[in-house]
């Protein structure tokens, strides 16, 4: 498939090299232009584009950007055809993207990232930490696999998804339409945990929304001041070990 990629950040420069790697047409694009882009994202294939050139004629556009840009490129995937598969990655993290006072009345994060948009998208990724997502990676049938959850409306941005996924190195795991997406967002029990298939169901229906926000918070406040700052992301093994703490 042709894809666009807009975001090299932690999640989108995993997501080029190991789409790229399975044989996929990648462009990636970020806001400084494709020359700002590093040549680790390209080694198994990528094209460095510009943001214009990743959303033309494309089938797949993943948007792995912070959350409070989405509405600037929204004007980009007004020419994107309605077949075409948007993916988010996307968390909100408040202390990043600032205060957007919907979500914190209660609106779902990927409602409102559609609503930015004003197109379907499908919720991926946005629950592996970015250093399990490029270590973890197993093939199909791997014991100790571990599963990401998707969330989507219509069935052709579902079943594109979960392909997706699959070829990242991860189990897909349908997690049911965006409105219960809350479900997978920071600070739930299927986030940042790397479960495995038959694991994730339970920890889906086990979130508590009303306690999402506090744990997100706590989580956040412990990795800033383990790390020093509010841009590194933890290893693999930090990372997991406290958000089943925090989240399980």
């Amino acid at each position: 498939m042709n894809i666009g990629i807009i975001g090299v950040g932690h999640i989108g420069k995993t997501l080029a090299l190991k789409l790229s790697a399975a044989g996929h047409e990648i462009h990636v694009a970020n806001s400084r232009g494709p020359e700002t882009i590093g040549t680790d994202v390209l080694a198994t294939g990528a094209k460095a584009v510009t943001v214009q050139q990743a959303v033309l004629e494309k089938d797949v556009i993943i948007i792995s950007i912070p959350l409070n840009r989405i509405p600037a490129i929204a004007p980009l995937l007004a020419g994107a055809s309605d077949e075409t598969v948007v993916i988010d990655t996307s968390n909100y993290y408040p202390g990043r993207d600032n205060r957007i006072d919907s979500i914190e009345a209660g609106q779902v994060e990927s409602l409102w990232v559609q609503q930015q948009l004003g197109r379907p998208v499908a919720k991926a990724w946005n629950a592996i930490g970015s250093d399990s997502f490029a270590k973890k990676g197993k093939p199909a049938g791997s014991s100790d696999r571990v599963a990401i959850p998707i969330a989507a409306d219509r069935e052709i941005d579902r079943k594109v998804t979960m392909a997706l996924v699959e070829e990242t190195g991860f189990d897909a795991f349908d997690a049911g339409s965006l409105t219960d997406s809350w479900r997978q967002q920071p600070g739930a029990p299927a986030y940042g945990t790397d479960l495995a298939l038959n694991e994730l169901p339970a920890a889906i229906a086990a979130a508590d929304r009303a306690r999402l926000p506090k744990r997100r918070d706590l989580a956040v406040a412990a990795f800033q001041e383990r790390l020093g700052d509010a841009t590194t992301n933890p290893d693999a093994d930090y990372g997991v070990r406290l958000s089943r703490v925090l989240y399980m």
